[in-house]
């Protein structure tokens, strides 16, 4: 539907931005497997017992987390989707959102405020003549966090697959006069039961590349995960080949998930009716309604607790004195800077793709070279995933560490990294938009002879507004709360709001800290919120976004 000029230039467009992608991060991969060192892989040297431990446990707590994140989604979801009619519910619904949009060192504050040594709940056992019963260090304080972030994640998502239930089944349910088990095993669990592969393998991914919250939670050594032990390689022991060998280890188990999650994810089958109107039965009387209350009650307060804590906290330190700290506010400006060009290229470079995918496969016939381009445009989501941001970070230090000083790289380098960890989020939020409106307008565009800068004015923009300013939002609040990239590269010139965070954290400056979490959390939220004002599975967004 558009002129040959402009598809040629459209094609040429999109793959310059998918090279520039796959350039970089094959870069840094060919800077991994090419350096040469004493010790490197090649001789196996250095994938010794620790290498195998770190291993171990990244799988081992994963695991855990996972399996914790979906036991306990799963009443969560069906206490919300049985009591459908009390007031409040949207906002439950809505606060199982708000982890997926705060920083993982800011939940991570949080939960040492209840949960920590000195936390709420400690306290208030020690009261009752108990010695710090609670730890929130070590493999039980990293399963904490991970369910913090994923169990609402996975409860919303179970949320969708059991309202999608035909209202029909319900009412043969209830001429049946089915128990409550009864309808868990026959009408329920079969809906779950299709979305737990695919909850799972997202979960057990994002906890198995966990970065933040393991290094603020581990406690030590004996609880790294292998991204944080990359990390602590180049970081502080300057072991390039150790560095080399947990990131070709996590590669492999990224590229194992990422398998994994296509291969048991099954086809989507929400059942069949006839649109009647959903209406339960069950849980409206007695035990089942005082359980759902009650489950989704400790839901609510597992969730607003750390939240609480660290509006309190934030709160109670001198933020006009933190607003007035010359450090605090070029921390602050050096972050928004970093996440408004993050953002901004990660969107252009995003949407000029999916424009080239379809222009590529716009004719009836199209080459074999151009449906190889828009099979590669659709994968580099994926290749992106498939390398986390701190092996990127590992292979461009060492590409860049005979030019001499590597800070000189950072702040290009962390906009990047910053860039291609948005990247799959914005391309599932992105494609589906433009896939619909180009379907809806390309021949109109073509019959009005609107091409070009014309066409994005009058056409493209008014209907692409809100989810291009959705994208970018997200984009900007990932690359405000990030800590990975600018933990590898972060120097006295190179400061961003995450960084000083953890840096006053670590120097026990816990109620500047405070302070500056408050900052964050807060700004990153309202990025979040500005982005989805009236979205209702945004989650679920984020949701293929990861996988």
């Amino acid at each position: 539907m558009i002129n040959r000029t402009e598809r040629h230039f459209t094609l040429a467009a999109g793959a310059l931005c998918l090279g520039g992608i796959v350039l970089f991060v094959c870069m840094a991969a060919y800077a991994l497997l090419a350096f040469d060192a004493p010790g490197t892989p090649g001789d196996g040297a250095v994938f010794d017992a620790y290498v195998w431990r770190v291993a171990r446990f990244t799988l081992l707590q994963a695991s855990l987390s996972t399996l914790l994140s979906i036991l306990f989604a799963i009443p969560v979801a069906r206490a919300l989707a049985r009591q459908t009619g009390f007031f409040g519910r949207v906002w439950i619904i809505r606060l199982m959102t708000l982890p997926l949009g705060l920083p993982a060192l800011v939940a991570a504050l949080g939960l040492i405020g209840i949960w920590g040594r000195q936390g709420a709940l400690n306290t208030a056992f020690a009261a009752l003549g108990l010695d710090q019963p609670i730890s929130i260090y070590g493999l039980s304080g990293i399963l904490l966090a991970h369910v913090f972030f994923n169990m609402p994640l996975a409860a919303r998502l179970m949320l969708g697959g059991l309202e999608r239930i035909p209202g029909e089944y319900w009412l043969v349910g209830a001429n049946l006069g089915m128990r409550p088990l009864s309808i868990f095993r026959f009408i329920e669990w079969p809906a779950i039961r299709g979305l737990v592969p695919g909850i799972a393998g997202l979960i057990f991914m994002l906890c198995a590349t966990s970065f933040t919250l393991v290094l603020i939670l581990g406690g030590g050594p004996a609880a790294s995960t292998i991204e944080v032990a990359i990390y602590q390689a180049l970081r502080f022991d300057f072991d390039p080949p150790r560095a080399i060998a947990l990131s070709l280890l996590q590669i492999a188990v990224t590229s194992a998930l990422l398998v994994a999650i296509r291969l048991l994810t099954p086809k989507a089958d929400d059942g069949h009716g006839g649109g009647r109107k959903v209406r339960r039965f069950d849980g409206r009387h007695g035990f089942g309604r005082i359980g759902d209350w009650l489950v989704i009650a400790l839901a609510v307060l597992f969730i607003a607790l750390p939240l609480a804590s660290v509006i309190s906290s934030g709160l109670r330190s001198d933020l006009i004195r933190l607003a007035g700290d010359t450090m605090v506010q070029r921390a602050l400006v050096t972050s928004i800077v970093i996440a408004v060009v993050s953002s901004l290229l990660c969107v252009v470079a995003t949407a000029v793709m999916i424009r080239a995918r379809q222009a590529a496969m716009a004719p009836r016939h199209p080459l074999a070279l151009h449906r190889g381009l828009a099979a590669a445009i659709s994968a580099s989501s994926s290749l992106v995933l498939l390398v986390p941001p701190v092996v990127l970070g590992a292979g461009w230090f060492l590409l860049l560490r005979p030019l001499g000083d590597v800070a000189v790289f950072t702040p290009l380098l962390v906009v990047l990294i910053n860039m291609l960890m948005a990247l799959p989020f914005v391309y599932r939020v992105l494609e589906p938009a433009m896939t619909t409106h180009s379907a809806r307008t390309a021949r109109l565009a073509a019959s009005l002879g609107l091409g070009g800068w014309n066409r994005f004015r009058f056409i493209d923009w008014p209907a692409l507004r809100k989810p291009v300013l959705m994208a970018l939002s997200f984009a900007c609040a990932l690359s405000l709360g990030d800590l990975g990239a600018v933990a590898l590269f972060g120097s006295q010139d190179m400061v961003t709001l995450p960084w000083l965070l953890y840096s006053r954290m670590a120097s026990y400056r816990s109620t500047d800290a405070a302070g500056l979490a408050l900052f964050l959390g807060l700004v990153c939220l309202v990025l979040t919120i500005a982005g989805t004002p009236s979205a209702t599975n945004n989650d679920k967004g984020r949701h293929d976004a990861a996988a």
